[in-house]
């Protein structure tokens, strides 16, 4: 029986999410994994590189290298280190005290926590490219190989290929462009002073962060040139999957990409979109139900086949059985979150959810 090719779209915590969960699949359904990640990151570490560097913003493509990374205790301390993000060292504001070398013994750093590695430590870089006491400050170690990789092989798919074979990944990364690209969103309220105003937010970031109504969207330049492996995998796919992740900056701009709908419409692969469970700032308002509806606005041409929703998140599931069958989808409800009460995927109740959709008439 030959695998199951599986492509999977997005950008960060909600594809890695789902690769996550993908991988907890694989063995049991001999799955072959393809990640296609959007390239319009433009804040924090990524956006910095892509600012001082030119190149492809490589936090999302990081993220998605590490849920693949494989199970060797080595591999696993290199996609320990490809995450690892270097805070502030205080007292030096260009890497050391005048007259004294870099504190490189650690001894005297603020402490590394989970919540200071997801900021960008304590001398984070600002939206503004703005950074803390040093050059390295915020920067994630994966983003600067990545961003290394790119510059030695001159390819950013030979780049991440090896960058794969570094963590043994189960599976591989491609970009949706090898070009960066710029997002762009006409937004109701932005403003909150002013409700009924629409002005254009530019930049991925200030999209993600508005917290007016996002009314539509659009990609700077308006037909990037797609990546003719995300293609070429499209085409040869058996599941093309879409979310969960940031509707509006990390699902939907695979939609804008004329090469990549053209492809996702012709493929004769089935569809399956994961719906969040929570709105962001960039979807405040939305309901599941209208998360759907945005799909088939963007690319009224696309059909899906499955819908997984969390069955607590969904709430009444009526709206969003009925979003899912005009898209010509059967909606499947599960327990797909985390246990803990936040809004996050739990991949092995997400991966438990997606084998018998994903094994279905193998």
């Amino acid at each position: 029986m030959t695998a199951t090719r599986v492509v999977a779209f997005g950008g960060g915590h909600g594809l890695s999410a789902s690769l996550r969960a993908l991988r907890r699949c694989a063995p049991e359904l001999d799955l072959d994994i393809t990640a296609v990640v959007t390239v319009g990151d433009d804040g924090g570490s990524s956006g910095r590189l892509r600012a001082e560097r030119g190149g492809l913003p490589p936090g999302d493509l990081r993220q998605a290298l590490v849920a693949l990374a494989g199970d060797h205790p080595a591999t696993r301390r290199s996609a320990g280190l490809f995450q690892h993000r270097f805070v502030e060292v205080p007292g030096s504001p260009a890497g050391g005290v005048e007259g004294h070398p870099p504190n490189v013994s650690g001894r005297g750093r603020a402490p590394s926590t989970p919540a200071s590695r997801e900021r960008g430590g304590a001398g984070a870089a600002r939206p503004d490219g703005a950074t803390g006491h040093d050059g390295l400050t915020g920067h994630a170690v994966g983003n600067l190989v990545l961003c290394g990789l790119m510059e030695l092989l001159g390819d950013p798919v030979a780049a991440l290929e090896h960058a794969g074979a570094m963590l043994g990944a189960v599976g591989r990364v491609l970009p949706m462009s090898c070009e960066p690209v710029g997002i762009e969103a006409r937004v109701r309220g932005a403003d909150p002073r002013r409700p009924d105003e629409v002005r254009t937010i530019t930049g991925q970031h200030q999209v993600a962060v508005t917290t007016g109504r996002v009314e539509s969207l659009c990609l700077t330049p308006a037909a990037p040139a797609a990546c003719p492996q995300a293609v070429a995998a499209i085409g040869a796919a058996d599941w093309l999957i879409f979310g969960p992740g940031s509707w509006y900056t990390s699902v939907l701009p695979h939609l804008l990409v004329p090469e990549l709908a053209t492809a996702i419409v012709a493929s004769p692969a089935r569809r399956l979109v994961t719906l969040n469970l929570a709105a962001e700032k960039e979807t405040s308002g939305l309901s599941q139900a209208d998360h759907l509806a945005a799909l088939r606005w963007y690319l009224p041409e696309l059909r899906v086949d499955r819908v997984v929703a969390d069955s607590k998140a969904a709430g009444d599931p009526e709206p969003v059985e009925r979003a899912a069958e005009s898209l010509g989808a059967r909606l499947v409800l599960a327990p797909v979150a985390v246990t803990d009460g936040t809004p996050r995927h739990d991949p092995a109740a997400l991966g438990a959810a997606l084998v018998p959709v994903l094994g279905a008439d193998r």
